[in-house]
Protein backbone atom coordinates (compact mmCIF):
# COMPACT_ATOMS: atom_id res chain seq x y z
CA UNK A 1 0.00 0.00 0.00
CA UNK A 2 1.05 3.37 -0.60
CA UNK A 3 0.34 6.98 0.35
CA UNK A 4 -0.26 10.27 -1.13
CA UNK A 5 -0.12 13.33 1.40
CA UNK A 6 -1.07 16.71 -0.25
CA UNK A 7 0.68 19.47 1.15
CA UNK A 8 1.19 21.99 -1.72
CA UNK A 9 -0.83 24.81 -0.92
CA UNK A 10 -0.32 28.14 0.47
CA UNK A 11 -3.10 28.34 3.14
CA UNK A 12 -3.97 32.08 2.55
CA UNK A 13 -7.61 32.18 4.47
CA UNK A 14 -5.12 31.20 7.79
CA UNK A 15 -3.12 34.15 7.57
CA UNK A 16 -0.94 35.36 9.84
CA UNK A 17 -2.00 32.18 11.66
CA UNK A 18 0.66 30.31 9.72
CA UNK A 19 3.50 32.34 10.14
CA UNK A 20 3.85 32.06 6.52
CA UNK A 21 4.91 28.41 6.63
CA UNK A 22 2.44 25.73 4.70
CA UNK A 23 -0.51 24.39 6.61
CA UNK A 24 1.20 21.62 6.91
CA UNK A 25 4.11 22.38 9.38
CA UNK A 26 1.42 24.11 12.24
CA UNK A 27 2.82 23.00 15.58
CA UNK A 28 0.04 20.34 17.23
CA UNK A 29 1.49 19.73 20.48
CA UNK A 30 5.18 18.47 20.03
CA UNK A 31 5.17 17.92 16.02
CA UNK A 32 3.49 19.08 12.85
CA UNK A 33 0.50 17.81 11.26
CA UNK A 34 2.89 16.55 8.50
CA UNK A 35 5.39 14.42 10.51
CA UNK A 36 1.97 13.39 12.86
CA UNK A 37 0.89 11.87 9.81
CA UNK A 38 3.79 9.88 8.52
CA UNK A 39 4.51 8.38 12.02
CA UNK A 40 1.34 7.18 11.86
CA UNK A 41 1.19 5.38 8.56
CA UNK A 42 4.92 4.39 9.41
CA UNK A 43 3.08 2.76 12.74
CA UNK A 44 0.82 1.00 10.12
CA UNK A 45 3.14 -0.51 7.92
CA UNK A 46 2.83 2.34 5.19
CA UNK A 47 6.59 2.93 4.13
CA UNK A 48 5.65 4.41 0.39
CA UNK A 49 4.63 7.79 1.62
CA UNK A 50 4.75 10.15 -0.87
CA UNK A 51 4.35 14.01 -0.19
CA UNK A 52 3.25 16.79 -2.86
CA UNK A 53 4.98 19.68 -2.17
CA UNK A 54 4.54 23.13 -3.82
CA UNK A 55 4.37 26.05 -1.29
CA UNK A 56 7.08 26.44 1.08
CA UNK A 57 8.20 23.08 -0.12
CA UNK A 58 12.21 23.90 0.93
CA UNK A 59 10.82 24.04 4.83
CA UNK A 60 9.09 20.79 4.26
CA UNK A 61 12.02 18.99 3.32
CA UNK A 62 13.64 20.29 6.07
CA UNK A 63 11.23 19.30 8.49
CA UNK A 64 10.47 15.90 6.86
CA UNK A 65 14.56 15.52 7.31
CA UNK A 66 13.57 15.15 11.21
CA UNK A 67 12.49 11.82 10.61
CA UNK A 68 14.29 8.56 10.91
CA UNK A 69 15.10 7.29 7.22
CA UNK A 70 13.36 10.37 5.71
CA UNK A 71 14.89 9.60 2.39
CA UNK A 72 12.13 6.74 1.60
CA UNK A 73 9.61 9.57 2.15
CA UNK A 74 9.51 10.63 -1.69
CA UNK A 75 8.64 14.44 -2.66
CA UNK A 76 6.61 15.64 -5.71
CA UNK A 77 6.84 19.07 -6.60
CA UNK A 78 3.79 20.59 -8.22
CA UNK A 79 5.33 23.95 -9.28
CA UNK A 80 1.64 24.78 -10.34
CA UNK A 81 0.04 25.05 -6.70
CA UNK A 82 -1.41 28.52 -6.16
CA UNK A 83 -4.17 26.65 -9.22
CA UNK A 84 -6.57 24.05 -7.99
CA UNK A 85 -5.87 20.93 -5.99
CA UNK A 86 -6.41 18.67 -8.88
CA UNK A 87 -2.99 19.63 -9.87
CA UNK A 88 -1.31 18.26 -7.01
CA UNK A 89 -2.89 14.82 -7.75
CA UNK A 90 -2.06 14.90 -11.03
CA UNK A 91 1.16 15.44 -9.65
CA UNK A 92 1.04 12.10 -7.69
CA UNK A 93 -0.16 10.65 -11.24
CA UNK A 94 2.76 7.76 -10.87
CA UNK A 95 1.31 6.45 -7.76
CA UNK A 96 -1.67 6.39 -8.80
CA UNK A 97 -0.84 3.96 -11.35
CA UNK A 98 1.73 1.90 -9.05
CA UNK A 99 -0.77 -0.89 -9.44
CA UNK A 100 -0.95 -1.31 -5.75
CA UNK A 101 -3.71 0.74 -2.95
CA UNK A 102 -3.64 3.74 -2.39
CA UNK A 103 -4.26 5.98 1.13
CA UNK A 104 -5.14 9.49 -0.50
CA UNK A 105 -4.50 12.47 2.22
CA UNK A 106 -4.83 16.04 3.21
CA UNK A 107 -2.57 17.50 4.94
CA UNK A 108 -4.17 19.78 6.83
CA UNK A 109 -6.39 17.52 9.09
CA UNK A 110 -5.06 16.77 12.52
CA UNK A 111 -6.72 13.60 13.35
CA UNK A 112 -6.74 10.51 16.36
CA UNK A 113 -4.70 7.88 14.52
CA UNK A 114 -7.60 5.83 14.76
CA UNK A 115 -8.65 7.07 11.74
CA UNK A 116 -6.36 6.08 9.47
CA UNK A 117 -6.19 2.64 11.14
CA UNK A 118 -9.62 2.63 10.50
CA UNK A 119 -9.12 3.46 6.68
CA UNK A 120 -5.97 1.20 6.12
CA UNK A 121 -7.36 -1.75 7.80
CA UNK A 122 -11.03 -1.61 6.25
CA UNK A 123 -12.30 -4.36 4.35
CA UNK A 124 -14.34 -1.76 1.40
CA UNK A 125 -11.75 -1.13 -1.91
CA UNK A 126 -12.63 2.32 -2.40
CA UNK A 127 -13.61 3.54 0.97
CA UNK A 128 -14.42 7.26 2.04
CA UNK A 129 -14.73 8.07 5.60
CA UNK A 130 -17.92 9.68 6.55
CA UNK A 131 -18.76 11.84 10.49
CA UNK A 132 -22.02 12.13 10.96
CA UNK A 133 -21.55 14.69 13.52
CA UNK A 134 -20.70 17.99 11.97
CA UNK A 135 -22.14 21.57 11.38
CA UNK A 136 -24.23 22.50 8.09
CA UNK A 137 -23.01 25.02 5.88
CA UNK A 138 -21.04 25.50 2.72
CA UNK A 139 -17.55 24.72 4.27
CA UNK A 140 -17.95 21.36 4.94
CA UNK A 141 -17.57 18.40 2.21
CA UNK A 142 -20.45 16.76 2.39
CA UNK A 143 -21.45 12.66 1.83
CA UNK A 144 -24.59 11.51 0.80
CA UNK A 145 -25.67 8.13 1.74
CA UNK A 146 -29.13 6.34 0.07
CA UNK A 147 -29.60 2.93 0.37
CA UNK A 148 -26.03 2.29 1.68
CA UNK A 149 -24.46 3.63 -1.67
CA UNK A 150 -22.86 7.08 -2.17
CA UNK A 151 -25.38 9.39 -4.26
CA UNK A 152 -23.70 12.78 -3.88
CA UNK A 153 -19.93 13.61 -2.66
CA UNK A 154 -19.60 17.65 -2.72
CA UNK A 155 -19.51 21.03 -0.57
CA UNK A 156 -22.61 22.71 -2.40
CA UNK A 157 -25.87 19.80 -2.75
CA UNK A 158 -28.63 20.24 -4.56
CA UNK A 159 -31.83 21.43 -3.55
CA UNK A 160 -34.21 17.88 -3.57
CA UNK A 161 -31.71 15.27 -3.38
CA UNK A 162 -32.63 11.98 -1.67
CA UNK A 163 -30.89 10.66 0.55
CA UNK A 164 -30.95 9.13 4.10
CA UNK A 165 -27.72 9.73 5.34
CA UNK A 166 -25.49 12.92 5.37
CA UNK A 167 -21.98 13.63 6.74
CA UNK A 168 -18.55 15.30 6.67
CA UNK A 169 -16.09 13.19 4.56
CA UNK A 170 -12.79 13.59 6.55
CA UNK A 171 -10.72 14.21 3.21
CA UNK A 172 -8.95 10.78 3.41
CA UNK A 173 -9.57 8.59 1.02
CA UNK A 174 -8.79 4.65 0.13
CA UNK A 175 -8.68 3.59 -3.70
CA UNK A 176 -8.13 0.18 -4.98
CA UNK A 177 -5.13 -0.12 -7.43
CA UNK A 178 -8.12 -0.02 -10.39
CA UNK A 179 -9.59 2.82 -9.21
CA UNK A 180 -6.29 4.49 -8.67
CA UNK A 181 -5.39 4.37 -11.84
CA UNK A 182 -9.23 5.71 -13.17
CA UNK A 183 -8.44 8.56 -10.74
CA UNK A 184 -4.71 9.96 -12.73
CA UNK A 185 -6.97 9.43 -15.81
CA UNK A 186 -9.72 11.56 -14.45
CA UNK A 187 -7.28 14.44 -13.45
CA UNK A 188 -5.56 13.97 -16.64
CA UNK A 189 -9.09 15.05 -18.43
CA UNK A 190 -9.23 17.79 -15.94
CA UNK A 191 -6.00 19.34 -16.88
CA UNK A 192 -6.10 18.66 -20.79
CA UNK A 193 -9.47 19.95 -20.72
CA UNK A 194 -8.33 23.53 -18.46
CA UNK A 195 -9.50 22.87 -15.21
CA UNK A 196 -6.85 22.99 -13.85
CA UNK A 197 -8.03 25.49 -10.85
CA UNK A 198 -11.09 22.56 -10.15
CA UNK A 199 -10.62 20.86 -6.55
CA UNK A 200 -9.00 17.30 -7.26
CA UNK A 201 -12.56 15.97 -5.04
CA UNK A 202 -14.73 16.98 -8.59
CA UNK A 203 -12.32 13.87 -10.29
CA UNK A 204 -13.15 11.79 -7.23
CA UNK A 205 -16.67 12.73 -7.41
CA UNK A 206 -17.54 11.82 -10.83
CA UNK A 207 -15.87 8.56 -10.45
CA UNK A 208 -18.38 7.70 -7.61
CA UNK A 209 -21.45 9.04 -9.55
CA UNK A 210 -20.51 7.02 -12.77
CA UNK A 211 -20.24 3.85 -10.49
CA UNK A 212 -21.42 4.52 -7.30
CA UNK A 213 -21.39 0.38 -6.84
CA UNK A 214 -17.70 0.06 -6.27
CA UNK A 215 -17.21 2.75 -3.36
CA UNK A 216 -18.55 2.71 0.27
CA UNK A 217 -17.45 3.99 3.55
CA UNK A 218 -16.62 3.69 7.11
CA UNK A 219 -18.27 6.07 9.83
CA UNK A 220 -15.85 7.38 12.17
CA UNK A 221 -18.31 9.47 14.08
CA UNK A 222 -17.06 10.15 17.80
CA UNK A 223 -13.33 9.98 16.92
CA UNK A 224 -11.78 13.77 17.02
CA UNK A 225 -10.41 15.53 13.47
CA UNK A 226 -10.62 18.92 12.16
CA UNK A 227 -9.52 20.10 8.93
CA UNK A 228 -7.70 22.83 9.25
CA UNK A 229 -8.83 26.04 6.82
CA UNK A 230 -9.05 29.19 9.40
CA UNK A 231 -7.30 30.77 12.24
CA UNK A 232 -10.10 29.60 14.37
CA UNK A 233 -9.75 26.22 13.61
CA UNK A 234 -6.07 26.06 14.62
CA UNK A 235 -7.49 27.94 17.92
CA UNK A 236 -10.11 24.85 18.47
CA UNK A 237 -7.18 22.03 17.14
CA UNK A 238 -4.96 23.02 19.73
CA UNK A 239 -7.47 23.56 22.57
CA UNK A 240 -9.92 20.78 21.78
CA UNK A 241 -9.11 18.17 19.48
CA UNK A 242 -5.51 17.44 20.25
CA UNK A 243 -6.47 17.25 24.15
CA UNK A 244 -9.15 14.17 23.35
CA UNK A 245 -6.31 12.39 20.65
CA UNK A 246 -4.09 12.60 23.33
CA UNK A 247 -6.30 11.39 26.43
Amino acid sequence: MQAIILAAGVGERLGAATAGKPKSLLEMGESSLLLRHCRTLRALGIDSIHVVTGYGADLIDAELAALPDSGGIQRLFNGEFRLGSVISLWTARDVLRGGSPVILMDADVLCDPRILQKLAATAVPNCFLLDRDFEPGDEPVKLCILDGQIVEFRKQIAAGLQCDLQGESVGFFRFAPEMATALAARCEEYVSQGLAREPYEEAIRDLVLGAPAEFGYEDITGLPWIEIDFPGDVARARDEILPRISA
